[in-house]
């Protein structure tokens, strides 16, 4: 094959979108189930039809792809499997807003028009976050791209409500849900976002006389509602009030004062108004105390009890209410501002409201009970396993889901009702009864998504690909939805695939924050766009970036500065490389013998850092992966070894030969070791060293024992690399340039440096002294004298002077910071942290005083 050309800069723009384009054309991301090879699978988490690649999807993503992609490096049958989620509400909210444009509701189209309507914009607009993907470098199996209302999904969706129906999994009852007046629809837990609000509290008397008690509240309207009130059992100040009767204001209702352990007797009064159509712990204890459930608000939110309330909206009844208790004298006490937590629709921002209502339900106490077990066992690990606690937490206390919603775009439920009231669930091959209706709602979204993991694979069908890649390797995911989705996945895993979980391993990480650790908001304008720091930076940089802070588990920091610096590695290993290049570097094995020091230190390096770096991604430390890379390549690699390479290469001959297929056999590594993080750059990179066909199918570079340790090797590039940086700092503190030439005598003869002074003089720009050489300046590292004739390389008039105003300034910190200490108001109020500063700039201070002074005595006369 032809070796591409590189030129002298490294521009993203023009390698990505066409190696990309190459990678999918070539079929290296396409998974074949028939293949002897041992399978690797992810599925990827299904981002929102609706949605655009933001910065969580980046690092999410950047995490799986580099994962997927090392396995096929290893030899691997690895499949990364894509596809959008359908996303009820949002996507139906979308097409509304739309329509509207035309003055249209989807109420004006009907059902089956609308829903066609939003196939169409579907087809047209949705999925742009699958082309986002491409720019990120995602090497999903396109061919597998799947979609929750496919014709394939929606079968398995039918499937299993059918079969969990059957079993008495599925129910249909009133109960309490998250509502959306705005929306009309239930809502998932997930789908509601708790924010800290300002409202009222307020202390509302009830009864008089004997049978007076006071109750608070943030939500004054619901009270007409109210069917009693609560106390805890053993709360000494209302026993005598249990079981007996209190007057309700403003309805003139008697309710029962009940004993019930759900009351906190240290929160308010010790007494809580029971609304039970209203609230979910009240409904719990209407429940227990088979209290009446009355509702007094609309599915829009307006208020429908009788009395001068009634068609007032219910942030309208609320101040109305009070006014009318005020009036009575029932208010005892108001606290405003009261700021407290209150569950907004994620999609409309309209305050949530908790509604008695008829809805679908899965019993999921069997389910969670063997999501719990699967992880228990050890079928299914969480990484890291201190997440495992609160995936217990959750699913050895679930509710049963509520899987119903009031929408039209989704999985219709696949219950039909006769004309006398009879109900029928109907499967994907069955027909419904002549003359049976339709349940009008459609399925939770998480419903269809937490088949996920094996209904993207062919189930309820009896697929190669089900067969080969499910359990899936791992699910990589952020810490946040560890309950909504994944423990659902769980549950529908293990009961469809008879036991079976949908994955081995659970690998979770954090939240991505800003470089103070804030959460991203657009409203404290700290929000990253990852598309734009992709035209900016380049896709490796912005991968690099995200990597370099994901610890398994823990929130994710980044800057801007940073995604700076991660361009300026890749182009370091842009640069470095073509040096190797244009240097004779080759990549056909390394010689057997009449190695270097520096060949040998170099290899073995390389060595620990494979080990390093395999160990670290079987924990999924790509922060540590991603920073030991960082360091071989810059530190070692670049700023060493290359430098020692160009002295060897030099020399010629055989020592040259041996140097350039070292190299070439470095960075050949080391490519392939960076290529999971960064993969445009090193394709293009690698291609050109090796000739190969792709980086994508080469294989994972694997640690060679022989080489690996070669202490002495070690030993000494680590005593070169000490001189020549004592060396530098020295000629730094003496005024000369990185590289301005001086002639120097080196004490090495004696020494086990003595075979590196060639090296070393050309690292520390030294000359080979004359027979008139006089030295000015003189070092001691180790064993070794270094002597310096700076006579003419400096301007000692004008560096006396430099040197004279840094140690007025170093002497005028120092002064001003001991007296801070011998200031006893200041040591006595000063926090400790800050006591701690002044001490450092003290001693700070003190050494720079004595380096000033050094230097300006070492100066020729």
């Amino acid at each position: 094959m032809t070796t591409p050309e590189l030129p002298t800069q490294y521009a993203p723009a023009d390698v990505e979108t066409r190696s990309y384009e190459r990678w999918v054309s070539e079929g290296y991301f396409t998974a074949h189930a028939g293949s002897g090879r041992e399978p690797y699978s992810i599925v990827l988490p299904p981002p929102n039809v609706t949605g655009s690649l933001h910065v969580g999807h980046a690092l999410d993503h950047s995490i799986q792809d580099a994962l997927t992609r090392r396995a096929r490096m290893r030899g691997f049958e690895a499949l990364w499997l894509p596809g959008m989620d359908h996303a009820g509400i949002a996507t139906q909210n979308v097409v509304e807003r739309e329509i509207a444009k035309d003055g249209l509701s989807r109420h004006d189209l009907g059902r089956e028009a609308f829903v066609e309507r939003v196939w169409q914009w579907k087809e047209e607009s949705g999925g742009r976050i699958l082309g986002q993907m491409k720019k990120l470098g995602d090497g999903v199996d396109w061919n597998r791209e799947r979609f929750t209302m496919d014709e394939g999904l929606s079968r398995a969706v039918q499937t299993i409500f059918k079969r969990l129906f059957d079993d008495g999994l599925i129910y249909r009852a009133e109960r309490i849900i998250n509502w959306c007046p705005r929306c009309l629809t239930a809502l998932s837990d997930i789908e509601v976002e708790h924010t800290e609000d300002d409202g009222e509290l307020v202390s509302i008397r009830y009864g008089s006389g004997d049978t007076e008690i006071v109750v608070a509240t943030t939500r004054a309207e619901t009270m007409l509602g109210d069917s009693a009130v609560a106390v805890h059992p053993n709360d000494e100040r209302y026993a005598h009030l249990v079981g007996k009767q209190v007057e309700l204001p403003l309805t003139g209702r008697l309710i029962p004062i009940v004993a019930d352990e759900h009351v906190d007797p240290a929160f308010g009064t010790g007494a809580v108004k029971v609304t039970p159509a209203h609230d979910p712990n009240d409904f719990e204890i209407g429940r227990r105390h088979a209290l009446e459930s009355i509702q007094i608000m609309d599915e829009r939110g307006v208020i429908t009890a009788h009395g001068p309330f009634e068609g007032l909206d219910r942030f309208e009844a609320r101040p109305a209410v009070v006014a009318a208790l005020r009036e009575q004298g029932r208010i005892v006490a108001e606290k405003r501002p009261y700021v407290h937590s209150v569950g907004h629709c994620s999609r409309c921002k309209t305050v949530v409201e908790p509604r008695l209502s008829l809805q679908w339900f899965v019993n999921v106490s069997p389910l969670a009970k063997a999501a719990g077990d699967a992880v228990r066992d050890g079928r299914t690990s969480i990484h890291p396993p201190e997440m495992a606690k609160r995936y217990f937490d959750w699913v050895d206390d679930m509710h049963d889901w509520c899987i119903s919603r009031q929408l039209w775009w989704g999985h219709r439920i696949p219950v039909w009702y006769g004309p006398d009231g009879e109900m029928v669930c109907v499967g994907p091959d069955e027909e419904p009864p002549a003359g049976y209706e339709q349940d009008q709602d459609v399925l939770d979204t998480w419903f269809s998504s937490g088949l996920w993991p094996f209904s993207t694979l062919g189930w309820p069908d009896a697929t190669p690909e089900l067969a080969r890649f499910y359990p899936t390797t791992v699910l990589v995911t952020g810490y946040d939805i560890l309950f909504f989705w994944v423990a659902r996945m769980m549950m529908f895993g293990l009961y469809a695939m008879d036991g079976q979980p949908p994955f081995r391993t659970v690998a979770l990480h954090g939240m991505v924050r800003d470089q103070f650790g804030k959460k991203m908001s657009k409203s404290f304008g700290n929000v990253v766009d990852p598309l734009d720091w992709i035209a900016r930076y380049g896709a490796d940089a912005t991968r690099f970036t995200l990597l370099r802070g994901a610890n398994p588990g823990s929130d994710v920091a980044i800057s801007e500065d940073w995604a700076g610096g991660s361009r300026n590695f890749c182009n370091k290993i842009w640069n470095a490389t073509r040096f190797a290049l244009m240097n004779g570097a080759v990549s056909d094995g390394i010689p057997s013998q009449q190695l270097t020091a520096a060949d040998r230190w170099i290899l073995s390096r390389l060595q620990a850092v494979i080990t390093s770096i395999d160990t670290a991604f079987e924990d999924f430390e790509f922060a540590k992966i991603s920073d030991v890379l960082y360091h071989f390549a810059w530190d070692e690699v670049c700023d060493w070894y290359v430098e020692l390479a160009k002295v060897q290469i030099s020399a010629g001959g055989e020592l040259a030969e041996n140097t350039k297929r070292v190299l070439g056999h470095v960075f050949d590594a080391l490519l392939r070791l960076l290529h999971p993080l960064i993969p445009f750059v090193t394709e293009e990179l690698w291609r050109a060293l090796t000739g190969g066909e792709s980086i994508v199918v080469a294989p994972w570079p694997a640690a060679a024992a022989g080489l690996a340790g070669d202490a002495v090797a070690e030993q000494e590039i680590a005593s070169v690399q000490e001189l020549v940086t004592e060396v530098r700092r020295f000629r730094s503190d003496q005024g000369l340039k990185p590289g301005q030439r001086v002639a120097a005598r080196l004490s090495l003869s004696s020494t086990a440096l003595a075979p590196h002074e060639t090296a070393i003089r050309s690292l520390l720009r030294l000359e080979t002294p004359s027979d008139a050489f006089t030295a000015t300046a003189r070092l001691t590292v180790g064993a070794v004298l270094v002597e310096i004739d700076t006579a003419g390389a400096i301007d000692v008039a004008a560096e006396r002077r430099r040197l004279e105003k840094d140690l007025a300034a170093a002497r005028k910190e120092h002064a001003q910071v001991t007296g801070k200490l011998a200031n006893e108001q200041f040591m006595a109020k000063a926090p400790e942290n800050v006591v701690a500063k002044v001490r450092q700039r003290a001693a700070q201070a003190e050494e720079d005083i004595s380096r000033l002074e050094a230097q300006l005595a070492a100066l020729p006369s």
